[in-house]
């Protein structure tokens, strides 16, 4: 799992550079993410549903999740938007990973996980501080998506490791 950890916070980072580098690319392609990620979750609530036999709120969300997937792909225009308000969805979900590396970090000082708190802390501060600015600056978020994005995931990538590191530790 340790390993895991830290090639998944490897891949994060290269991945973060590859967004740095192609930003409005990384922004164009946001709602496409989106799509896929309506679908793929609507299709697994569905089929868990059909395999528990469960027809509730699991199957309910997971045709929805389809049905909106396949709106914001089809009518022209909505994508676009969707980009826009992913902007912001974006802004918020950097300020409370941020928010919770803070916590993380509190907890692993008092936990005596060596100085990866420090590591943890930083990161956090520095997400807590992009999520605000991002949010203040919505038309800047959009421009700078890409970059944001990319530092979000090598933060990330960079906590992971970190993270594992400790791990390894005790």
């Amino acid at each position: 799992m340790k390993r895991f950890t830290i090639i998944f916070g490897v891949l994060l980072v290269l991945c973060g550079v590859s967004c740095i580098c192609t930003p409005v690319m990384t922004f164009l392609g946001a709602g496409y993410f989106l799509v896929i990620l309506l679908v793929t979750y609507g299709l697994m609530g569905i089929i868990r549903a059909v395999v528990q036999k469960e027809y509730g709120v699991d199957f309910l969300f997971g045709i929805l999740s389809m049905i909106l997937g396949g709106v914001i792909l089809f009518v022209p225009g909505l994508k676009l938007k969707t980009d826009g308000v992913l902007a912001y969805l974006m802004a918020a979900w950097i300020l409370l990973q941020g928010a919770v590396s803070i916590f993380l970090a509190v907890r692993q000082k008092k936990a005596g996980a060596g100085m990866g708190w420090l590591w943890t802390m930083i990161l956090g501060v520095l997400g807590v501080l992009v999520g605000i600015y991002s949010l203040a600056h919505p038309l800047l978020m959009a421009f700078t998506f890409g970059i944001l994005v990319g530092i979000y995931f090598i933060e990330s990538g960079i906590q992971m490791i970190v993270l594992a590191q400790c791990i390894q530790s005790k």
